[in-house]
């Protein structure tokens, strides 16, 4: 799904207008519902700053809007490719039911994505046993991994950080004239 359509996606779950949105991330009050129907459509793509801007006026992490395009079946079909080719997901048959499978021996990149799955099925069985309400479950999704207690997470630096110090670093190298 592309990022407009999540956008207008969490736009309306949260019951809120094209204007109220817009003004709340900073547009001009008389050009709000424009410019934000813009980025909707796919117009316009919204750069990281807005990006993050929206998600917080939503109330979800920045990765929950900008997810890859997999609008069509075959984009869908690409990105499982993907996952595969990189986390080892595999498709079998299970009691009469296609499934998707992490080979864990893959690699260290599969066995992660292995224990991220394995969260996720938590919350889904917490879910399904009524331990939490489906409002609890969509936080957790939507925030994710913000809420997510069954791993330790570590801050990386920020590309343009890390560009930075790459340039520090080059410039301390280079030999004197």
């Amino acid at each position: 799904m592309a990022i407009g359509e999540r956008i207008h996606f969490f736009r309306i779950l949260r019951g809120m207008t094209q204007k109220y949105l817009g003004t709340v991330v900073g547009f001009p009050e008389r050009s709000a519902d424009v410019r934000l129907a813009q980025y909707e459509t796919g117009t316009r793509k919204p750069k990281a700053e807005l990006t993050a801007a929206l998600a917080q006026a939503l109330d979800v992490s920045p990765q929950a809007l900008d997810v890859p395009d997999i609008d069509s079946y075959i984009g869908l079909m690409h990105t499982l490719f993907t996952l595969e080719d990189i986390y080892g997901l595999t498709v079998s048959e299970t009691d009469g039911e296609v499934c998707l499978k992490v080979n864990v021996r893959k690699g260290k990149e599969a066995a992660h994505l292995h224990e991220m799955l394995c969260a996720w099925k938590e919350q889904a069985d917490r879910l399904s046993s009524e331990e939490i309400s489906k409002e609890e479950y969509d936080n957790w999704r939507y925030h994710y991994p913000k809420f997510d207690t069954t791993q330790r997470w570590a801050k990386v630096p920020s590309q343009k950080l890390s560009d930075a110090l790459v340039e520090a670093f080059t410039d301390q190298r280079k030999p004197d004239k």
